[in-house]
């Protein structure tokens, strides 16, 4: 992401989407706390300066959560008697600032200008991807296809423009959707409607006097509860062109805004003050040790996965060593289906070196492409590796079902189809290999050398069977 601030992510878009849950808190805990003068100044600056980190991002998602959620801001103190004079001054110098510095900044002229053109232009594929994820929901439209699945189930439903791997619907309200149906929509959607519920209920009671300059007779609680609501409207409304909610510091960030949100129900009425039992807290921490032993020992065999994976990157490409390595991350978690498919690989380019041992190789890169498919039947280069193994063995026949098992899920994908077109090469069928060659370039055409290099030996051996059989022609008896 050239020319775009990422802090330490790796997108710009999710510091946006960090920023933004931020930055109503400093200006809240600036305008409406108790704090000292000094410590407001620089709670003041440093929201500023969040501010700024936000402009400097680039992300058009980020910008319209943000300016949504300082119309909320700031209309609601706006109302606050005690806090009206401070948040216009504080208002008209960010929209005087604005107003002043983004007219003559080429990078936000040029990025407001993307938003009017089309996808194909700027290399935005988000609406392929939004029309794909609504096709994928429409396969269960109550349950959805499954937790995760939208990046497997993408390839079924694959548009020309995506030929890389989305990963998310970039669009977390229909990513949900797609993987969890109405039935999961309902619930995400009612613990927002709660949390909003309980705010709106909380509001009278967590609301201060005036506030003056010394900081007196503020409340902190109002600053908290409005400024992480702001915030969570901001992330909130990022979500429907991003996928903030998969990154996890994101992710955290909102679960703890919103449990701390939910604690100031307290203040609202007595009836959430309990005193608990010694059975109920008896009973409160077995459920605690028991959750605390189950994710430590989830949390201990992916960390050991993410061990032998990272040693294995670092091993030589396709080598006994990373063989190795891959082997004992499969061990560590057995339900990964990336790794067996790995695994698969190392075997197969070991086998297409031609050593003595190369059909025992295929062999076992065939049970590794086995354990893939089982483990995810929705990955169709599971199937495609398996073919090409089969087409290695001089098992043509039997390759078949797996090579249109790949085409069926996905239809539409360059790598897919270069590599059937290979299949037909392998049977000598030249005639059938290239309109496969033919439309993965047109699909890909950069980065693309199978169906590149592959087209043209087919046409050079089409030429050389035509300019045959004419030979014969002119030369049979009788011609």
């Amino acid at each position: 992401y050239p020319h775009r601030a990422t802090a330490t992510y790796v997108c710009p878009n999710h510091l946006g989407g960090f920023l933004e849950m931020v930055l109503p808190l400093g200006l809240a805990f600036t305008l409406a706390s108790r704090f000292k003068p000094v410590l407001k100044v620089f709670m003041g600056y440093a929201a500023l300066a969040i501010l700024a980190g936000i402009v400097v991002t680039l992300s058009r998602g980020t910008w319209v959560a943000t300016a949504l959620s300082l119309v909320v801001f700031f209309g609601v103190l706006l109302f606050q008697r005690g806090h009206r004079l401070a948040s216009l001054a504080l208002l008209v110098v960010i929209v005087g600032g604005a107003v002043v510095i983004l007219p003559h900044s080429f990078a936000f002229q040029t990025r407001l200008r993307q938003i009017d053109v089309p996808t194909a232009s700027n290399g935005d594929t988000r609406a392929e991807l939004w029309q794909a994820a609504v096709k994928i929901w429409h396969e269960n439209v109550w349950w959805g296809v499954g937790p995760a699945h939208y990046d497997y189930r993408f390839r079924e439903f694959r548009p020309d423009a995506v030929q890389r791997r989305p990963a998310w619907a970039h669009n977390d309200i229909l990513n949900t959707l797609t993987d969890w149906g109405v039935v999961g929509v309902f619930l995400v959607g009612a613990a927002w409607g709660l949390l909003a519920w309980g705010v709106v209920k909380c509001w009278s009671s967590v609301g201060g006097g005036a506030n003056d300059l010394r900081g007196r007779r503020s409340s902190n609680k109002l600053a908290f509860v409005l400024g992480a609501s702001a915030g969570l409207l901001a992330i909130l409304a990022h979500s429907v062109c991003d996928f903030n909610m998969h990154i996890p510091a994101n992710a955290i960030l909102v679960v703890t805004l919103m449990a701390l949100l939910s604690s100031h129900l307290r203040h609202a009425t007595e009836q959430y003050w309990a005193r608990a039992g010694v059975l109920a807290r008896v009973a409160a921490s077995l459920v605690l040790l028991g959750a605390v032993f189950y994710l430590a020992g989830q949390g201990w065999r992916r960390t050991r996965e993410f061990v032998y994976l990272h040693r294995a990157e670092a091993a030589p490409n396709f080598s006994a060593a990373r063989t190795a390595l891959l082997k004992q991350a499969y061990a560590a978690e057995p339900m990964n289906p990336e790794t067996p498919f790995a695994i698969g690989e190392c075997y197969r380019i070991q086998s297409s070196e031609g050593g003595d041992n190369y059909r025992e190789l295929a062999t076992q890169a065939m049970d590794w492409y086995g354990r893939t498919i089982k483990l995810n039947r929705w990955d169709g280069y599971g199937y495609l590796r398996y073919g090409w193994c089969l087409d290695w063995l001089d098992r043509f026949a039997e390759a078949d079902p797996y090579f249109n098992r790949a085409d069926e899920l996905d239809p539409n994908g360059y790598f897919t189809m270069a590599n059937i077109g290979l299949h037909y090469v392998q049977l000598g069928d030249y005639a059938a290999a290239r309109p496969w060659f033919e439309r993965s370039l047109r699909l890909e055409w950069e980065n693309n050398p199978i169906a590149a290099s592959y087209l043209q030996i087919a046409n050079a051996r089409l030429e050389e069977a035509a300019t045959n059989g004419m030979k014969e022609t002119v030369e049979a008896p009788g011609r």
